[in-house]
């Protein structure tokens, strides 16, 4: 579990720098071209998403995920955000370190894409997913501080 709580740490630390970048602040609120989702959004997306799937699932933390409020909510201040995301990445920490390596290959005890996959691979899956979100947040701000 070690590798995914560094991988994780590494790029919540991204994030947590990602959105202490905008220039304004008014700039994690502002859709760019096509993009339907603002930088604030996707932040809040990644938090709730990994605290739903890791702290709450893996490490039982009474989380309760509001997926439509992750796409709805704006204006929270970047401070709120920035340590949202330090928050998220303790309580990631906290709840990797309790799990074993031979708890890799137990299967996941809920079927995200509707069939049944290992604690590994939904944690591969969920790395990817930060990162991929995480790339969309600095195209956004790199456009949107720009212009």
């Amino acid at each position: 579990m070690d590798v995914f709580s560094k991988l994780l740490s590494r790029d919540l630390d991204k994030l947590a720098l990602e959105i202490s970048s905008f220039e304004n602040e008014e700039n994690l609120w502002k859709l760019f071209g096509g993009i339907k989702n603002t930088a604030g959004n996707l932040c809040l997306h990644l938090v709730g998403n990994l605290n739903h799937f890791i702290g709450s699932i893996m490490g039982d933390s009474g989380y309760v995920r509001n997926m439509e409020s992750e796409f709805a909510t704006k204006g929270v201040p970047k401070q709120q955000m920035m340590q949202m995301v330090v928050e998220t990445k303790e309580s990631i920490v906290s709840t990797l370190e309790q799990w074993k390596p031979g708890d890799l290959q137990k299967p996941y005890p809920v079927q995200v894409f509707g069939e049944e996959m290992t604690y590994e691979f939904f944690l591969i899956h969920l790395v990817a997913h930060l990162n991929y979100h995480l790339g969309q947040i600095n195209y956004l701000r790199r456009m949107i501080d720009s212009k």
